[in-house]
């Protein structure tokens, strides 16, 4: 069962973010359908390495829209990304080393960072690119 489901709600109309946006997504259920199915720690480790890299991958991407389009809400939204990369990183090294299991609290955690960063912190981000043009 996914974690999280893509559709129009998660969509912030900005095609480069919306696209890298559904990639987290099926990241964040590729991660958690692992899990599920009890899957090797190996495989758990590969798949939330992607998801880490992916995710600073996408971060890199919105603050450069931010820094070229001179986004006034920069300096916050740049702030929770980086909580998340520190969070989500702090869990890899501990997964890694043994000291944390991919547990449904995690999942959680991330599937309602991922909804709530979209819907709320995103969404006013391409508004504003939105009206600056960018589609």
């Amino acid at each position: 069962m996914a974690l999280l489901l893509w559709g129009p709600m998660l969509e912030v109309g900005v095609k480069e973010i919306d696209t890298q946006h559904r990639k987290l997504v099926d990241l964040a259920n590729e991660l958690s359908d692992a899990q599920m199915a009890g899957k090797a720690k190996d495989v758990l480790g590969k798949t939330l390495s992607e998801l880490v890299r992916y995710t600073v991958t996408h971060f890199s991407t919105e603050e450069r829209l931010m820094d070229q389009h001179k986004y006034p809400a920069a300096v916050d939204h740049k702030q929770q990304h980086k909580d998340l990369v520190k969070t989500v990183s702090d869990f890899k090294a501990k997964f890694d080393k043994g000291d944390a299991a991919l547990s449904q609290e995690i999942m959680h955690f991330l599937r309602d960072w991922l909804t709530k960063h979209i819907m709320n912190t995103d969404k006013a981000f391409a508004r504003d690119l939105i009206q600056k043009g960018v589609k």
